[in-house]
């Protein structure tokens, strides 16, 4: 069934939206995590999010049409669905979608928090009667917002603001620990914190309680809580929650001492839209060294724009992780003991989805040996003129790509009453972090080169542990690989990731020796081992596939054509 995307309200003052750019076209395959639009509000331009899965439609504007809250921007469904009811017929008999946290079941506002770097609370209009309260509609309650697609809870990681501190627009409310990530909570309403719903370490429902802003003396939040904590939505039932810790010492990481460019630092952050962050990824420019010229030095696209790298004398950031070490029970001689570790939110996750993974997916394994003499020589001489140094994991990526070409039938997903085979290949590779395992995601890896891979994965990787992946840098993988060679482990066999049909486990390269015409000599050699998902992949195509991969990796050249 196709579903209309209406206009979001990206922010409490905004009565319409500007398409500054669509970055999907009518016709166009359009994923969940894909960026759709970017849209012009009173205050920044944001990037819209699709979180369903179809192809473009209709489009409610070209760039630089104006389109009101709550009216049509686009629909998404299936290739050749007739939509000529949905553009003429009325709000209640098409399925609204937006590219953010859904309401509440009693709500009948579309407006909530789009999933950018810096995630919007969800705020509404306040009802006049407490005795029908609903806090989803009160603009003084801020709700918790789903800020992945798997997240059904939050843990507040740290509070940047205590109950009574004052609260602007764009200011850092709060660290949310999600299953995937830990993000920032920015507020969007300016006022007087007046209640949290929960301490650092304590998990909200998605919808549930976060917190009330307000003007103090004006808002009955005994009455709100109490609302709150009636319903289906938790919350903390003490007005005020205990003072929340420096932020400074609640971050899981710190960043170098570079100073940002004037006026982008703001309580130790640089201020930066999420856009303006995502175009000086890709430019790889450091957003530090960046002037802003936004709102009160916030750094903007257009400064993005015109920024030539040269004009700033900030010395390159170098971001640096200090983790905290692991509490290390104290041994006596003699005498019993043990410690509980709560499950971080990554780990529960992660105990459900593999757990699922494993014993509902029928797992076969697959192990080939392959030599890597030729692919440890291209290396060296590859690593001579590259611009970002190549691990031999980056050539694992682009053969493992590459081989998918050849045998998208293993470029699949098992779908219940369907296999779906993906046209595009989407590398996951999975990374430790101090909470457990994530799988930042390399796109279309067939179609970039070594360097290009190298470059990403690093950046990806270094996200990862600092715990700044977005949602669209670690979900769309169609493919996985899982690398423990450089831990010294030979050989293992590792649980298929959803929604992948296949999970590459690869070893470490190896000497040993081999008979060569009448001597005998060393050579280079490394086990990788295929896991399959048998309801879709079938043993004779499992070990094509790797015969394919084999060949890439043992002449290396083939990858550069």
């Amino acid at each position: 069934m196709a579903e209309v995307i209406l206009m979001p309200r990206l922010s409490d003052t905004m009565t319409e939206g500007v398409i500054a750019a669509w970055h999907k076209k009518i016709g166009d395959p359009v994923k969940k995590g894909d960026l759709l639009a970017e849209i012009e509000t009173d205050k920044a331009t944001m990037e819209l999010e699709s979180y369903k899965d179809g192809t473009l439609l209709h489009i409610g504007g070209d760039k630089g049409a104006k389109i009101q809250v709550d009216q049509l921007l686009a629909i998404v469904g299936k290739p050749g669905e007739d939509i000529s009811g949905l553009l003429t017929g009325t709000a209640s008999n098409v399925q609204a979608s937006t590219t953010a946290t859904p309401a509440t079941a009693s709500t009948t506002t579309t407006e909530a928090t789009p999933v950018t770097s810096n995630p919007q609370p969800a705020t509404v209009a306040a009802p006049a009667s407490t005795a029908t309260m609903d806090i989803s509609k009160m603009e003084e309650v801020v709700l918790m917002p789903r800020l992945s697609d798997t997240m059904e809870v939050g843990v507040i990681a740290a509070w940047h603001k205590n109950v009574g501190d004052a609260v602007k627009k764009g200011e850092v409310l709060a660290e949310i620990e999600t299953d995937k990530a830990t993000l920032e909570l920015e507020s969007y309403k300016t006022g007087t914190l007046l209640h949290i719903g929960a301490a650092k370490g304590e998990k909200i429902p998605v919808n549930g309680l976060l917190c009330i802003i307000g003007e103090k003396g004006k808002v009955d939040v005994d009455a709100i809580v109490k609302a709150a904590s009636g319903g289906p939505v938790a919350a903390s039932t003490a007005s005020a929650a205990p003072a929340a810790e420096p932020a400074a010492t609640n971050t899981g990481h710190t960043e170098s001492t570079s100073q940002p460019a004037s006026g982008s630092l703001e309580n130790g952050r640089v201020k930066a839209s999420p856009l303006a962050k995502k175009l000086a990824a890709e430019k790889g420019i450091d957003i530090r060294a960046v002037n802003g010229t936004g709102d009160g030095g916030r750094i903007i696209k257009a400064d993005i724009d015109k920024f030539k790298p040269g004009t700033s004398t900030v010395a390159e950031a170098v971001k640096t992780t200090t983790t905290a070490p692991a509490s290390v029970p104290a041994f006596t001689a003699g005498q019993e003991g043990y410690t509980d570790i709560p499950n971080s939110q990554m780990r529960n996750v992660i105990a459900k989805r593999l757990g699922e993974s494993k014993f509902s997916a029928p797992h076969f394994y697959l192990t080939m040996e392959i030599n890597m003499d030729n692919a440890m020589a291209a290396r060296t001489q590859l690593n001579e003129i590259s611009p970002a140094k190549i691990s031999f994991n980056d050539m694992v990526v682009k053969a493992a790509a590459l081989a998918l070409r050849h045998h998208p039938a293993v470029n699949a997903s098992w779908m219940g009453d369907k296999i779906r085979r993906y046209s595009h290949i989407h590398i996951g590779i999975a990374v430790a972090i101090e909470d457990g395992l994530i799988v930042p995601v390399v796109r279309f890896a067939d179609q970039k080169t070594l360097p290009q891979i190298a470059a990403e994965s690093k950046e990806l990787a270094g996200k990862a542990k600092n715990k700044k992946l977005q949602p669209n840098e670690f979900s769309g993988n169609t493919f996985t690989i899982s690398n423990l060679g450089m831990m010294d482990i030979e050989e293992f066999t590792a649980i298929i990731n959803p929604p992948d049909s296949c999970i590459m486990a690869v070893g470490r390269i190896k000497e040993i020796v081999v008979r060569k015409g009448d001597g005998f000599d060393v050579t280079n050699v490394m086990k990788v081992t295929l896991s399959c998902d048998h309801r879709s992949v079938d043993g004779a195509l499992g070990a094509a596939f790797l015969q394919t991969f084999k060949k890439y990796l043992e002449n290396p050249i083939t990858m550069l054509l």
